[in-house]
């Protein structure tokens, strides 16, 4: 049993580390801002073609990755005047929290079954 609450108080700080990056990417507007950045050039999209794809507003998406930014998610690069964002290639948020989401996994298999049957 003690075992198990060590188990669990790790996985509550993982969640805390987890915590920014879950609420950028709970937002709808960031998911398809994530996803169109998949879709487009591997070596960076500036505002104005995110703009474009996603139908928003230049500030809005300024602002949206910003916060995708603040978490890792997104890196910039400058050349020049330009600016061009991408996706962190190591996506180090992403394992984190991918982590995290296995080890809760895990340890719902260890816990009994509850439901009844």
């Amino acid at each position: 049993m003690e075992k198990i609450y060590y188990e669990i108080e790790n996985l509550a700080e993982n969640f805390e580390a987890c915590r920014k990056t879950l609420t950028a990417i709970g937002d709808e507007t960031r998911q398809h801002i994530i996803l169109e950045m998949i879709r487009m050039d591997y070596n960076g999209s500036r505002v104005p073609d995110i703009t474009a794809r996603t139908n928003l507003s230049r500030p809005a998406v300024s602002h949206h990755l910003q916060i995708l930014k603040d978490v890792g998610i997104v890196k910039m690069r400058k050349e020049g005047r330009m600016t061009y964002y991408y996706l962190d290639p190591d996506m180090v948020s992403f394992c984190r929290l991918s982590n995290a989401l296995l080890q809760a996994v895990d340890i719902c298999a260890q816990l009994p079954n509850r439901s009844g049957d």
